[in-house]
C-alpha cells in the first residue's frame, strides 16, 4: 500500500497541463521475479518515475515503453522473458530468470474513474479490495488495461459485458485464497484474459508501550508504510513518535482503538500490570496478530491470574514475540517483530528461502 500511496501523491503533484502520465503494472509472473503481481511504476512524459516493477533490470525499458504509451495514448502489454540464456534479453545476468508480463496504461486525468482514482478509493479502505483488469484482448485493443473495482453489489456487476456469473465465482475464489489469479473468459469467439487482483488494506500496527524501544519499531513500521497507533503515557513519548504515528492514546483510552483483519497489536509496555489489564480487551477484538514482548512464562502467569484459556494454543498470539534471528538491540528486535507480522499475514512460516 505504501507504493500505491506514493504513486497517488506523485499523480496529485503533477501539473497535468504540462506532463502526461502512464502506469506500468506487473500483471503476471512465472518462475523467479523480484516483484510480484501488482507491483506498479508511475512514469511521467518528462522521464521521472516512482515505484518499481523489478529490482532495477526492467525499469529502463519500462520507462521508454511507458512514454510510448503516453504519446500513442494506448495501452500495451510486454512480456519480459529472462528464463532462457539469451544475451539479447533484458534482465539476463541481473538475477531475474523469470517471465514477467507488464501492462502499460496511459492515464487520462479527465476520467474520474481512471486507474489512479480507483487506487485512491482502494487506499482509503480498511478492507481487502478486488480489482479487475483486462490484460489480454485481440479484437478491441481499446479495452486493454481497462479496470474496475469489484467489491460490493456484485449482483450488479458489469465489466465490459463479460460473463458476470463466471466473474463472481472467480472473485470469490480470489477472496478466499487471498491472492491474485488470471482467468480467461470467452466473448464472441474470443478469449479475453483478466487479472483479478487481491489488494490488502494498509497494515495497521498498534504498539502498546512508551519506552525507548518503541522508537525502533515505529521506524520499521514507517519504512513498511504501515499505519501506526501508539498506546502509552503521552508525556513519555518523543516528538518523533508523534510525527510518525497516526494517533496516540493514553493507556486509559485503549477502548477508543479500532482494529480490522489486518491489524497487529504488540504488548511492549514493560509494565506487567498494564499488559495484564489490556490483554483481555485485545483478545476480545481478536486481531489476527497479537505479539507479547517478554518470556513465555510471563504470558502464562497472566493467563493464570486472568483465568484465560490456553493462550499458547491460540493461533493469533505470538509469545515470545518475533522471529528467532538472534535479535539483541531494539532495532534488531523491531526487524524480528516486523518480519513475523508480515509472515503471519502472508501465511508463511518465516523460514529461510533456501529451504524451499
Amino acid at each position: 500500500m505504501k507504493e500505491i500511496r506514493n504513486i497517488i501523491a506523485k499523480y496529485d503533484a503533477t501539473d497535468h497541463s504540462v506532463e502526461k502520465l502512464a502506469l506500468a503494472s506487473v500483471v503476471n509472473i512465472e518462475e523467479s521475479s523480484y516483484r510480484r503481481i501488482g507491483a506498479r511504476m508511475l512514469v511521467s512524459s518528462n522521464g521521472q518515475w516512482i515505484g518499481g516493477i523489478s529490482g532495477g533490470c526492467l525499469e529502463g525499458d519500462a520507462l521508454k515503453r511507458s512514454q510510448k504509451a503516453i504519446f500513442k495514448n494506448e495501452s500495451s502489454r510486454v512480456v519480459y522473458d529472462t528464463m532462457d540464456d539469451d544475451k539479447n534479453q533484458i534482465g539476463v545476468g541481473l538475477g531475474c530468470n523469470g517471465r514477467i508480463e507488464v501492462l502499460f496504461t496511459p492515464i487520462n486525468k479527465d476520467d474520474p474513474a481512471n486507474i489512479i482514482e480507483q487506487l485512491r478509493t482502494i487506499s482509503k479502505s480498511d478492507k481487502p479490495n478486488i480489482l479487475l483488469k483486462i490484460i489480454e484482448v485481440k479484437s478491441d485493443q481499446s479495452k486493454l488495461g481497462k479496470s474496475q473495482i469489484a467489491n460490493q453489489n456484485l449482483n450488479d456487476l458489469d465489466f465490459y459485458d463479460l460473463d458476470s456469473e463466471s466473474l463472481k465465482v472467480h472473485i470469490q475464489e480470489t477472496r478466499d485464497k487471498r491472492r491474485p489469479q488470471i482467468i480467461s473468459l470467452n466473448k464472441e469467439c474470443e478469449i479475453i484474459k483478466i487479472l483479478i487482483e487481491y489488494i490488502r488494506p494498509e497494515t495497521k500496527l498498534i504498539i502498546i508501550g512508551d519506552n525507548y524501544d518503541v522508537n525502533a519499531l515505529v521506524g520499521i513500521a514507517g519504512e513498511l508504510g504501515w499505519e501506526v497507533h501508539i498506546v502509552g503515557r503521552v508525556k513519555k513519548l518523543s516528538k518523533t513518535i508523534f510525527a510518525k504515528a497516526k494517533k496516540v492514546y493514553e493507556y486509559e483510552d485503549f477502548d477508543q482503538v479500532t482494529m480490522h483483519n489486518y491489524t497487529g497489536v504488540i504488548l511492549m509496555s514493560h509494565d506487567y500490570n498494564w499488559d495484564k489489564k489490556l490483554l483481555p480487551a485485545i483478545i476480545k477484538h481478536n486481531p489476527p496478530y497479537i505479539g507479547i514482548l517478554g518470556p513465555k512464562k510471563r504470558m502464562l502467569k497472566m493467563q493464570t491470574e486472568l483465568g484465560l484459556k490456553d493462550l499458547d494454543a491460540m493461533p493469533n498470539i505470538y509469545s515470545p514475540v518475533g522471529l528467532d534471528i538472534g535479535a539483541e538491540s531494539p532495532e534488531e528486535i523491531a526487524v524480528s517483530i516486523g518480519s513475523e507480522i508480515i509472515a503471519s499475514f502472508r501465511n508463511r512460516e518465516g523460514s529461510s528461502l533456501r529451504e524451499k
